[in-house]
C-alpha cells in the first residue's frame, strides 16, 4: 500500500557515491519506467524514482506554479507527484533527493524524434535537469503501428545504451535524447548511431468530424532528413542525439 508522504524523507541518506533520478511522462505505473529501472538497477548507483501520478504525454515543459503539488510516497525512495515531468525534476532536485548526478527519463512508449522533442514531456524532464547543470538522458521507444512493445527487449537495449552513455562526458547544459527502434523479432543489439535531430515537420493531416477537426496524421509516414534521428530509428538503429539547452545541436 502506498504511504503518505513522509517529510522526514526529504534528505535521503545513502552509502553510494552516485545518485540517479528516474522519471517519465507516462506515469509512475507505466511499464516503460519499470523497464528503465531494470536497466539501471544493476549499476552501482543510488536510484530514486520521482514520477507523475498520472500520464502527461505531450505536455512539453509545462510546470505547476499556481497550486500545491501533492506528493505520495510509494516507497523509501519512490515518490508519485501530482504534477508534470518537469515538476518531478524540480521537486527532486530542490527538496526530495538532492544532490542528483543523473536524470534518466523514460522509457517512453512512442518515439520522441525530431520535432517531437518540442512537445515531449520525456525530453522536457532532462532539459530541465540540464538547466540545473545536471546530466540527463531521455529514452523513448518508437512504436510501430498495431504492434506492442516488448519491454524485456527494451530493457536489454536500454541497458546497453546506458552502459555507453553514462561513461560519456557532457558539457554543462547538454543532454542526450535516445530513441530505440521497434524490432520485428528479438535479434542482435541494434547499431548505435549518433545523429542530428530531423528538421522536418510532423504530418499535419486532419479529418472533419462533427465536433471539428480531428488529427489523423500517420506518424510512420513522416518526412525524414537523410541521416537524421527519424531516418536512423525508422531504419532499425538506436538513434542517439546530443542536444543543448541553448536550442542548438551540440557538436557530435
Amino acid at each position: 500500500m502506498a504511504k503518505e508522504f513522509d517529510r522526514s524523507m526529504l534528505n535521503i541518506v545513502v552509502g553510494l557515491d552516485m545518485r540517479v533520478l528516474l522519471t517519465n511522462d507516462d506515469g509512475i505505473d507505466a511499464p516503460g519506467l519499470q523497464a528503465l529501472r531494470q536497466a539501471v538497477i544493476q549499476l552501482p548507483y543510488d536510484i530514486v524514482v520521482v514520477a507523475p501520478q498520472m500520464p502527461h504525454s505531450g505536455c512539453s515543459h509545462q510546470v505547476t506554479t499556481h497550486q500545491p503539488i501533492a506528493v505520495e510516497q510509494r516507497g523509501e525512495q519512490e515518490f508519485a507527484i501530482a504534477g508534470t515531468p518537469v515538476d518531478c525534476v524540480r521537486l527532486a532536485l530542490a527538496h526530495l533527493c538532492p544532490p542528483v548526478d543523473w536524470v534518466l527519463s523514460g522509457i517512453n512508449a512512442g518515439g520522441n524524434l525530431g520535432a517531437d522533442i518540442y512537445v515531449s514531456g520525456t525530453v522536457a524532464a532532462v532539459r530541465e535537469a540540464a538547466l540545473h547543470r545536471v546530466r540527463g538522458i531521455a529514452l523513448s521507444h518508437y512504436r510501430a503501428r498495431d504492434r506492442s512493445i516488448d519491454w524485456t527487449v527494451a530493457t536489454h537495449m536500454a541497458t546497453s545504451v546506458l552502459d555507453n552513455l553514462l561513461s560519456q562526458s557532457l558539457a554543462p547544459g547538454q543532454f542526450w535524447n535516445v530513441n530505440l527502434p521497434h524490432p520485428t523479432v528479438a535479434s542482435a543489439m541494434p547499431e548505435f548511431v549518433i545523429c542530428p535531430p530531423c528538421t522536418q515537420p510532423l504530418p499535419v493531416d486532419y479529418e472533419l468530424c462533427e465536433a471539428g477537426f480531428k488529427y489523423c496524421g500517420n506518424y510512420a509516414n513522416r518526412q525524414r532528413d537523410p541521416g537524421g534521428d527519424v531516418d536512423v530509428c525508422f531504419s532499425g538503429a538506436i538513434a542517439i542525439t546530443k542536444l543543448s539547452i541553448d536550442g542548438h545541436l551540440s557538436e557530435l
